[in-house]
């Protein structure tokens, strides 16, 4: 299993950081190679995503949601992964991202992919987009609700 830990900050209030994170519809403006998500219900999303020269679909869950703190989720079927985004509000206008993810590289091209640290950069260059995103178009809507862990 492949780990991958990256953090951001970003130059907005927390509140729209979190917002905009939150309209996962929106992943592909930042989001190198997801083609789409669609969002099912409060807990589950859809993911189309191509990497590695192959198309991949998987439903993954949201297992906690806590507004302008963290998302968590983990993969129902498909591609193996799980993870967290928290938020932390450094001042009222700045906010750093931390995204800790695990998955599972499959076939040789992930494998050696991953070995070479370039889910790594991806994920960096996501959060770069992010960034660039957020700051450049302000404060967006965004759906405030809480999923809470179970069990």
């Amino acid at each position: 299993m492949a780990n991958i830990e990256q953090s951001i900050e970003v130059s907005a209030p927390i509140a729209s950081v979190y917002d905009q994170w939150t309209q996962f519809e929106d992943f592909p403006r930042f989001m190198e190679g997801v083609e789409e998500i669609r969002q099912v219900d409060d807990r589950h999303v859809h993911w189309t995503v191509e990497f590695g020269g192959s198309r991949h679909e998987w439903d993954a869950e949201i297992t906690e949601q806590e507004p302008e703190e963290r998302v968590a989720w983990r993969n129902v079927d498909g591609k193996d992964n799980a993870g967290v985004v928290t938020f932390h509000k450094i001042d009222a206008d700045t906010t750093r991202v931390m995204v800790q993810m695990d998955w599972t590289p499959e076939g040789i091209k992930e494998k050696v992919g991953a070995s070479f640290n370039f889910d790594e950069r991806r994920v960096e260059g996501d959060l770069e987009r992010f960034k660039e995103l957020i700051e450049s178009q302000g404060a967006p809507g965004g759906w405030r609700g809480e999923v809470p862990r179970e069990g």
